[in-house]
C-alpha cells in the first residue's frame, strides 16, 4: 500500500531526480530493507524463531519484496533470479 501511494503521490508531476544514481522507486524499497536492517546471529534467529512470533528480519524484507513485481522492475531483476519468484503470491 505504501508503494502505491508512493506512486500516486507522483502522478502528474515531473519526474524526480536520481538521488545517488537511484530512483525515487529504488530509494523506495531501499529504505524499506535498511528500516529492518539488523546483524543477527544463526543462534539468535534460532531463538527468535522459536520464542518470537515474528518473522526473523531478512525474510520481513526479501519475502515481501520476492513477491512484488514493482521491486523487479525498479531493479531490472531477471526472472529465475533469487529476488523474483516463479510464482508470486498475492493475497490482496
Amino acid at each position: 500500500m505504501a508503494f502505491a501511494a508512493m506512486e500516486k503521490s507522483m502522478e502528474g508531476k515531473a519526474r524526480p531526480a536520481k538521488i545517488d544514481n537511484f530512483t525515487p522507486e529504488q530509494r523506495f524499497f531501499l529504505g524499506w530493507a535498511q528500516a529492518w536492517a539488523e546483524i543477527s546471529t544463526p543462534e539468535g534467529e534460532a531463538f527468535q524463531a522459536q520464542n518470537d512470533p515474528h518473522a526473523i528480519a531478512r525474510y520481513r524484507v526479501n519475502g515481501p519484496l520476492s513477491n512484488m513485481p514493482e521491486f523487479a522492475s525498479a531493479f531490472a531483476c531477471k526472472t529465475g533470479k533469487q529476488m523474483v519468484r516463479s510464482e508470486i503470491c498475492n493475497i490482496w
